[in-house]
């Protein structure tokens, strides 16, 4: 042994090419010149320009507030000084508001998209000489809230107008007026097919939360093994399809003192592998797919569970996993029979996961009714995500359009329904 240490050999990485600036965005053009003194030939000749060389850095100009001023005219006749008009007032969706469109706007997108604490905000403000308190900026999203609930109430409709939901719930601080605080809940109802989500808050955990929300819907329910969903099972208008992320977490934890999770495990994850290849599939040939491919591996999953269970403790980790599939195994069969269902409950937990990291930068909802307006403007932001617009030109435009637009054509204001509208046109 010459006791030397071999040394790995350098990867050399394929460049990878400077990144492609937007087109979209505005271009600053500055033009360089030369010194007049060159602009002569040494044969006396004036020089002509030829050409350019170009290039682009992204730069970023600091969000600026301005004030806009409204000025309304009014007429009345010279003569007899009779009949005075006035023009109209604009459209108000937060009437007598310091706050144009575009500030609720930012202040709503700031908190609910970007989970940035009132009170930052206010400091940011104060550093462009504008002192807007806290709770000033506490107003303005309630008003807007206010204003926008008729949208909420028309995107409520419409998810539980559809055939098939995730759900999931997370807990949150509540202060109350007595001066202690109590843990309430936000649950999200995603439509994953319409690409729709609503977000309610309750009080506590209890069943009546989700079986209120859910009182007009029929369809799929893709949850976690909440025993609150029981009820709502049973009468027949839902059908349980259980997460198959929920039932795998559990075997995970199981691995660290016991093997014999692995191949349940294997089999967890092969099931991923075919979802992965079918990811792009009409739902008819993902249905197909799953019907010969995943069926096959269920069949053998539950050959080893029931190997499992006589030589496994029933308090163990694995004992505990194994029971968890035992109670859940008919629902997490259950989206084999149809291609539009999803094998697990993963994308109801990515939206709460921006309720997750806005916990910890605000703490708690001041009230009851503050979270249930968090879970109004919750819903608006996370469904613009969902259809890929921009969350403060959604809000922005529709603080205008919500006082005066047609009650019956509401659902032209939802996200999906406005970037159908208007979206196009705005973007351009």
């Amino acid at each position: 042994d010459s006791g030397e240490t071999p040394v790995r050999s350098h990867v050399r990485r394929s460049p990878h090419g400077r990144q492609v600036l937007p087109a979209h965005l505005p271009r600053e053009i500055v033009t360089i010149d030369i010194d007049e003194s060159q602009k002569t030939c040494n044969c006396g000749a004036r020089k002509a320009v030829i050409g350019t060389i170009d290039s682009e850095k992204l730069d970023y100009v600091p969000a600026s507030l301005r004030i806009r001023q409204t000025s309304r005219l009014k007429y009345a006749c010279p003569v007899c000084h009779e009949g005075v008009v006035e023009a109209p007032a604009p459209p108000q969706a937060v009437e007598k508001s310091l706050a144009a469109e575009g500030l609720l706007a930012h202040v709503v997108v700031s908190k609910y998209a970007d989970h940035l604490p009132l009170h930052r905000l206010s400091g940011i403000f104060r550093r462009e000489r504008v002192e807007l308190a806290p709770s000033t900026l506490c107003d303005w999203v309630a008003d807007v809230a206010t204003a926008l609930s008729p949208i909420g109430e028309q995107l409520r409709r419409e998810i539980t107008a559809t055939g098939y939901l995730q759900t999931d719930d997370t807990p949150i601080t509540v202060l109350d007026r007595g001066g202690g605080s109590f843990k309430g809940r936000i649950w999200t109802y995603l439509d994953p097919i319409g690409r729709q989500v609503v977000f309610d808050a309750t009080q506590t955990h209890e069943r009546a939360g989700p079986e209120a929300f859910l009182a007009n819907f029929q369809g799929y329910l893709q949850a976690d093994a909440y025993t609150g969903y029981d009820a709502l099972y049973r009468t027949g208008r839902l059908t349980e399809v259980a997460c198959w992320a929920h039932a795998r977490r559990r075997f995970i934890d199981a691995l660290p003192t016991d093997a014999a999770a692995a191949p349940i495990l294997a089999l967890i994850q092969q099931l991923y592998d075919v979802e992965r290849d079918v990811a792009d599939a009409t739902p008819e040939a993902r249905r197909a797919a799953r019907q010969t491919s995943a069926a096959t591996l269920l069949a053998r999953l539950d050959e080893v569970r029931h190997a499992l269970a006589p030589r496994t403790l029933p308090k163990s980790p694995l004992g505990e996993a194994l029971r968890y599939l035992d109670q859940q195994w008919m629902a997490l069969q259950r989206y084999l029979i149809d291609g539009q269902l999803v094998i697990d409950n993963n994308n109801a937990e990515r939206q709460l996961r921006t309720v997750a990291v806005g916990r910890k930068n605000w703490l708690f909802a001041g009230s009851f009714e503050g979270a249930r307006r968090a879970a109004l403007l919750y819903s608006l932001i996370q469904s613009c995500r969902l259809v890929e617009i921009s969350p403060f030109l959604y809000v922005r435009d529709i603080l205008v359009r919500v006082t005066s637009h047609p009650h019956q054509r509401l659902h032209e204001l939802t996200p999906r329904g406005w970037k159908v509208t208007f979206g196009a046109s705005l973007a351009a």
